[in-house]
């Protein structure tokens, strides 16, 4: 294998290192660069389990020297950054020490048919993180998100996903008349109406429609649903958290099957 060209960086006012802080730190970069920064060994590992080839792999200096036969080969261009340059662009707490730049792919069309996730206007990225996370572990292949969402490629989203974004259909910036595309029953949270979960008949392949963390799912896509479900709360909350709420319901999907 052709080994890497390997570039060290030790100056704030490369552009390279302009542009990898506006990944790190900036929600919707991505979309303007049509690239996606990978940060950290799990969230990198996961991406090449799933056959992701990074176009740039980018190491703090201090790092490389322990990196360079497991991780060098993995990349066509290496980038070594002195480690407070790293510091610098990285947006968590304790820098990971290494990150792949990979290109954004290219919105998938919708399949019809395929076992969804309707993020209607979730706006935490913890939350949209957990719940493509859940989609992955419980079977469903794709996502589709209105807008208003989080954006599925920031690296909050990214990090909370850890590693799921591989394995996943994902759409972003749908409308609610998109969902007409879908040839599946459409499902909808409800905090006090519906059939109770646990007593559901549930279809598969189906749709389920996550809402907004305070409004819920939107009244005209409630109307489009086939079945409202609750989740029985005996405690006595008055709701639960979006993602929890997602989990609880594509693993009750996962189990019917």
């Amino acid at each position: 294998m052709t080994a890497p060209s390997v570039t060290v960086i030790h100056s704030r006012d490369n552009p390279l290192v302009k542009d990898l802080r506006r990944l790190a730190q900036d929600t919707t970069a991505y979309r303007k660069q049509g690239r996606v920064w990978l940060e950290g060994d799990h969230l990198c590992r996961a991406a090449v389990q799933r056959g992701v080839r990074p176009s740039l792999a980018v190491f703090s200096e201090s790092f490389w020297t322990q990196a360079h036969a497991e991780w060098g080969a993995l990349a066509t261009k290496v980038t070594v950054l002195a480690d407070s340059l790293f510091a610098d662009i990285s947006a968590l707490e304790s820098p990971a020490r290494m990150g792949f730049v990979m290109e954004l792919p290219p919105a998938p069309s919708v399949q019809p048919e395929a076992g969804t996730v309707v993020l209607d206007r979730v706006q935490d990225a913890g939350n949209v993180g957990s719940i493509l996370r859940s989609a992955s572990a419980f079977g469903f292949r794709q996502v589709l998100a209105l807008k208003g969402s989080a954006a599925l490629w920031s690296p909050k989203v990214l990090r909370a996903a850890m590693g799921a974004h591989f394995g996943l259909r994902l759409i972003e910036g749908l409308d609610a008349k998109d969902l007409a595309l879908l040839r599946v029953p459409l499902l909808v949270t409800h905090v006090h109406g519906g059939d109770p979960l646990h007593r559901a008949a549930l279809p598969w392949p189906c749709a389920w429609v996550l809402g907004h963390e305070g409004q819920g799912v939107s009244s005209q896509i409630e109307d489009m649903a086939s079945q409202r479900i609750r989740i029985a709360q005996p405690g006595g909350e008055e709701s639960l958290n979006v993602a929890a709420a997602a989990a609880i319901c594509l693993h009750a999907s996962a189990a019917a099957r």
